[in-house]
């Protein structure tokens, strides 16, 4: 890749305190500080009605489309909603596909008020299947939000390392579709490094 990777982070929390926010603009200025340019989509920002296949795409929906189709990497972010992902999220998904997920890679983080997060990674992990993007095996499940946030702030230390690393691997493997002719030139470096 020739030019700085490009990290979109998608909130799929409506809320105004939303921690599933928080958690995302830490690990996109994770990112940043790894080299990446970085914006946060933020669906409080987006009027986008019950998606409808029948009904011409909103204004809003085709601009979200286009940001994640130009993101190198995309940081899906959730909270918790009975064992699964976000209605929001969900509708805002429905408006993208496989043009714009596609070849991309994707880091997912959800927020559980709850001891047992991890049910709504799943769930997003089958979606970025369905969509051919490519899955970050780093992932962030942070349980009992209530005690790993303070003032606007991860204050729970190994989450907060968790999230950072998210960012960080979101630059470390933007631009996923570029992987083949990466894995040959090393490949080809490696041959010729032998003892003959």
């Amino acid at each position: 890749m020739d030019r700085f990777p490009r990290v979109v982070a998608l909130c799929g929390s409506l809320r105004d305190d939303s921690k599933t926010r928080i958690a995302l603009r830490a690990a996109l200025a994770s990112a940043r500080a790894a080299g990446a340019e970085t914006e946060l989509l933020d669906l409080r920002e987006y009027d986008l009605p019950a998606y409808d296949p029948d009904a011409s795409e909103p204004e809003d929906a085709a601009a979200l489309a286009r940001a994640v189709e130009r993101a190198d990497a995309v940081l899906i972010g959730t909270p918790n909603y009975h064992g699964s992902y976000s209605g929001p999220l969900k509708n805002a998904l429905d408006y993208c596909g496989r043009d714009e997920f596609g070849g991309t890679t994707v880091g997912l983080l959800e927020v559980a008020g709850g001891e047992f997060p991890t049910a709504p990674l799943d769930h997003l992990r089958s979606v970025c299947r369905t969509l051919n993007a490519w899955t970050l095996p780093t992932e962030v499940a942070i349980p009992s939000s209530r005690s790993a946030f303070e003032d606007g702030e991860v204050v729970d230390e190994r989450i907060a390392e968790s999230v950072a690393t998210l960012g960080e691997r979101a630059v470390d493997f933007a631009g996923v579709e570029d992987y083949p002719d990466l894995v040959e030139s090393r490949r080809d470096a490696v041959a010729g490094t032998g003892d003959d």
